[in-house]
């Protein structure tokens, strides 16, 4: 029986083997890291999380973050795939995922990860939209992602794709046509983020000067709620919705703008399922009872009761239960 428990240790290589500084990028603000682990580095991470993890019965997985892994010298991606086979020889880690570029794939680089125990890669996508791409100082094309996308699937590797929405250039409709084209890829992951302005980027200074606006918050919100039913319907598996909260990222004045909530995919899901409701016809005089997927009820009341508050407004009374025999945003509804 596949394990219900999934944990990723994270390794940072901020920037490492980044051909381009894109314009929004600063990861050791992000990573809140500097340099480059060294395999004893790996090793004590990796130890650290172990102590940590209820590893019974779990599925752990070694990620390489923050760089373009196989962008680093061949030589220094060798002797980070040994230290984590060793570990998954060793230890209850079992696969290792790695993030890098679309233009960083190729039969070559396929051909040296089959040697080792790599379950995941994830691309950096960030937009399929060729002019979003240019000016955002990707350096690369939406074919390069399309290429690097099939050669992963054919190699027999999980795929993920990393999204980003309010890049300069992006559009709801070319947020969506990237999305839309990027699940036609059946990516098996995807992480979506809303672009922020951190300062010392080079967004930061069009953002100073006038010439950049990130998006407000309320429509990050919405145009992430368009875009995951997509990727549902493709099979995919949002795994993050916005930054992870951290307080490097938010205490020291580096975040400059940008739709950033430390509940961002709640937010998002309370969205998803406030349309769900929307065509309840509101009866004052009952109370609504609704069973909604047990996993789901924290998303279905919204953040903070947000939907719940917006029920009981049309109802006498509303009350939420879960039942694991409902999936996806499923729900049934009692007038009592």
């Amino acid at each position: 029986m596949k394990s219900n428990k999934h944990y990723t240790i994270p390794v940072f290589i901020p920037f490492a083997g980044c051909p381009f500084k894109c314009v929004f990028c600063d990861q050791n603000r992000i990573t809140s890291r500097d340099g480059l682990p060294s395999p004893g580095d790996i090793v004590r991470i990796a130890e650290t999380y172990l102590g940590t993890l209820p590893v019974d019965g779990a599925e752990i997985e070694i990620g390489f973050f923050g760089g373009t892994f196989t962008g680093l010298p061949i030589e220094l991606q060798k002797k980070y795939l040994d230290t984590a086979r060793t570990l998954i020889e060793n230890t209850a880690i079992s696969s290792i995922r790695l993030s890098t570029r679309p233009d960083r794939i190729d039969k070559q680089v396929i051909g040296l990860l089959r040697n080792y125990p790599v379950g995941t890669i994830e691309l950096g996508v960030q937009s399929l939209d060729d002019h979003v791409l240019q000016l955002s100082g990707r350096g690369h094309t939406a074919l390069d992602t399309l290429n690097a996308s099939r050669l992963i699937k054919e190699a027999g590797f999980r795929l993920g794709h990393q999204i980003m929405i309010g890049l300069p250039g992006d559009t709801r409709e070319t947020s969506m046509k990237t999305a839309s084209d990027s699940a036609a890829m059946r990516p098996d992951d995807v992480r979506l983020y809303p672009v922020l302005v951190i300062e010392g980027t080079r967004l930061a200074e069009d953002y100073h000067a006038g010439r950049y606006s990130p998006l407000p918050l309320d429509d990050a919100v919405r145009i992430a709620a368009d875009i995951i039913p997509l990727y549902e319907q493709a099979g995919a598996k949002i795994i993050r919705a916005g930054l992870h909260p951290s307080e490097e990222l938010t205490s020291d004045g580096k975040l400059l703008a940008g739709p950033y909530h430390p509940s961002f995919k709640e937010l998002v899901m309370t969205e998803l399922w406030r349309r769900e409701f929307e065509s309840l016809p509101g009866d004052r005089l009952k109370h609504l009872k609704l069973t909604v997927p047990s996993h789901e009820i924290n998303a279905a009341a919204g953040y903070r009761g947000q939907n719940k508050k917006l029920l009981i407004g049309k109802y006498r009374a509303v009350s939420f239960r879960g039942s694991d025999s409902l999936d996806g945003r499923r729900y049934d509804a009692v007038l009592d």
